[in-house]
């Protein structure tokens, strides 16, 4: 469509055109005065334009006409969407632009016709080093009320249909692989269709929950039900190139206390729309001033199967900085007992110290390790014996006095521990032969602790287990984490994942490790599990698979059953167990995703807990 002209005041309003009433705050200003907007005033999709860059980005702009569709009076930034209901033909160009007031607005309402003037400014949620694209806004706004209770423009539809399934182009290389400065293609790319509706009114109709309710009460849906389903209802990242261009992320522009609290499979049924967005944890969001009504599809906490006496059960759970203030041990307990069936290894990750993120040199964590032993007794499970190293006082990343570290659980009535002195803090632990088997020359022991590779980094802790008369090693990891990384809808595509220098260090340096206790001895049984921070397909796990030392077990499920995070709506592996060929050769064994957290809004921990069961 062509440009219509916008619509004139009412004869009532016209009337009251010298009646003028100004409200000045900090950054704003908001007059109501019923008078025509110049005829040749910058339309909003003149500001927009058809790439992501505004073509007026620092320039003012006069008189730019729109009815209000939503007001956000909280937060960092407040201010209002205004939308012009008489579009352009060029499906680029959005329609809808933020003004940002920097206060709570006053002195306009949803269904104001409003005329703007201000400073046309390009906003990058989270700061230049984030990636984030920007959000073209309208900032040190004078806005005049030209009349009120106008029928707002409708909203546009997004839903399987719509939204592309290539995610974006490869990026611009002249612009050092930043979308910004390409035409935008919303029928080509998902990311270009979600900015060219940027600002404006959008609904969803019907969509699915792929991830769950979060504190910050947000939540993400789907409009494409069937991509990469998985069969609780949420979508598997499963490469790099399939980044789900069907996720959503969805907040609210009313009560938080209205928001629904929902997990993976719910459904948010009707209608759910508002202003589209873009924010700093997790790029497009739909901002609801009417939310779908939430349909539960009952999820349930899974339990995995109970190890026979003749298996050896090894699990890896990161309990998210466990420390003796917290009122979690109870339900940790139980997810062991009564979800992992008291497996006879447990590697625990995040494990803090006695008085948790209190940063007053303390670093043991007995008391920590007690009560989580009590509370599995009084849940009914064994009373578990543990080993740990305590680090050297925050050196080992994590939340600041925590001294967060990997800890081993174990069931003396099944399994013993192999004591070896002398491992400590920055101690490294090696391979020794002794009658021609392996052994570690200090159990527990940390693996290269002085190494660069653990820097401000959790260094893998490895023991030694005896389980039916065969010796079992097991290093429990906690890999450098994934904060810095550029996100999915970045502007330089593909991201930068700067995170995983670290981790490919990290993933070297344990495969050396075990390709040490492989060449003392080949048929060794090897574990080497724990949070790894990275995906199953990425290269941070083929180093630590190497050739061959190594295989993710994870990799035995279906593709559809391969996650233990929910992060933005992805459904994805972080936590793995590895094993060694002698385990793997025979195909001899159980492995279980055990779903107890990731996917449920009242999570104790965010990550899901890992089984395998094998025979050694």
């Amino acid at each position: 469509m062509s440009p219509e002209g916008f619509p004139l005041p009412s004869k009532s309003s016209a009337r009251l055109a010298a009646l003028t009433v100004a409200a000045v705050c900090s950054a704003a200003s908001t007059i109501v005065l019923t008078a025509p907007a110049h005829a040749d005033s910058v339309r909003i999709h003149d500001i927009q334009g058809s790439t992501r860059i505004s073509p007026f980005a620092g320039k003012q702009v006069t008189d730019v006409t729109g009815i209000v569709t939503g007001i956000r009076t909280y937060g960092s930034s407040r201010g209002f969407w205004i939308q012009d209901p008489a579009p352009d033909a060029d499906p680029a160009t959005s329609e809808g632009v933020f003004v940002f007031t920097s206060s709570a607005p006053k002195g306009v309402a949803v269904g104001d016709s409003v005329t703007v003037s201000g400073t046309v400014s390009e906003y990058v949620p989270g700061g230049t080093a984030s990636g984030n694209q920007s959000l073209t806004e309208i900032t040190k706004p004078t806005t005049t009320v030209v009349s009120s209770g106008n029928q707002l423009p409708a909203a546009t539809t997004i839903d399987a249909r719509s939204v592309p399934a290539a995610y974006t182009p490869s990026g611009d290389t002249t612009a050092n692989g930043s979308i910004n400065a390409l035409p935008l293609k919303p029928s080509a790319y998902a990311l270009d269709h979600y900015e060219a509706l940027e600002g404006m009114t959008v609904r969803v109709s019907d969509t699915r929950v792929v991830g769950a309710t979060d504190p910050y009460t947000e939540l993400w849906v789907t409009v494409k039900p069937h991509e990469n389903r998985n069969r609780h209802g949420g979508t598997v990242y499963g490469s790099y190139d399939a980044q789900n261009t069907g996720r959503l992320q969805i907040q609210s522009l009313g009560s938080t206390a209205d928001f629904p609290k929902a997990n993976v499979g719910d459904t948010l049924t009707g209608t759910t729309a508002g202003p589209l967005d873009y924010n700093q944890f997790g790029g497009y969001t739909l901002v609801a001033s009417e939310l779908g009504t939430l349909e539960q599809a009952g999820l349930k906490r899974e339990t995995t199967s109970k190890q026979r006496s003749s298996e050896l059960a090894v699990a890896t759970y990161n309990v998210e900085n466990l420390d003796p203030s917290d009122d979690t041990f109870a339900e940790h307990a139980s997810a062991i007992v009564n979800n992992l069936k008291s497996p006879d290894i447990v590697s625990l990750e995040e494990i803090q110290d006695d008085n948790g993120a209190k940063n007053d040199g303390t670093v043991a964590a007995d008391q920590t390790m007690a009560e989580l032993i009590d509370a599995i007794v009084a849940a009914g499970g064994p009373r578990y014996d543990w080993r740990s190293i305590d680090p050297a006082d925050n050196t080992d990343g994590g939340e600041p006095g925590g001294n967060i570290r990997q800890a081993f659980l174990f069931n003396p009535e099944r399994v013993s521990f192999t004591d070896r002195a002398g491992g400590d803090a920055t101690t490294a632990t090696g391979v020794t032969k002794i009658r021609g088997k392996a052994h570690l020359t200090l159990s527990p022991g940390r693996i290269a602790p002085a190494d660069e590779a653990w820097k401000n980094s959790r260094k893998p802790l490895a023991g030694e287990f005896v389980f039916r008369g065969r010796t079992v090693f097991v290093i429990a990891n906690h890999f450098n984490s994934k904060g810095g990384d550029q996100g999915l809808t970045s502007q330089y595509q593909p991201p930068v994942r700067s995170s995983e220098t670290q981790r490919h260090r990290q993933a070297t340096l344990v495969n050396a490790f075990v390709k040490d206790i492989l060449d003392t001895e080949k048929n060794a049984d090897v574990i080497a599990l724990g949070d790894i921070n990275d995906f199953e397909f990425s290269r941070t796990a083929k180093l630590l698979e190497g050739r061959g030392e190594l295989w993710s077990a994870i990799k035995s499920l279906p593709r559809s059953e391969r996650y233990s995070y929910v992060y933005q709506g992805n459904s994805q592996v972080l936590d793995q167990i590895l094993v060694s060929p002698s385990i793997r050769r025979d195909c001899d064994f159980a492995y279980d995703s055990v779903h107890v957290n990731a996917e449920f809004n009242d999570q104790i921990s965010d990550h899901d807990p890992q089984v395998l069961r094998f025979r050694p």
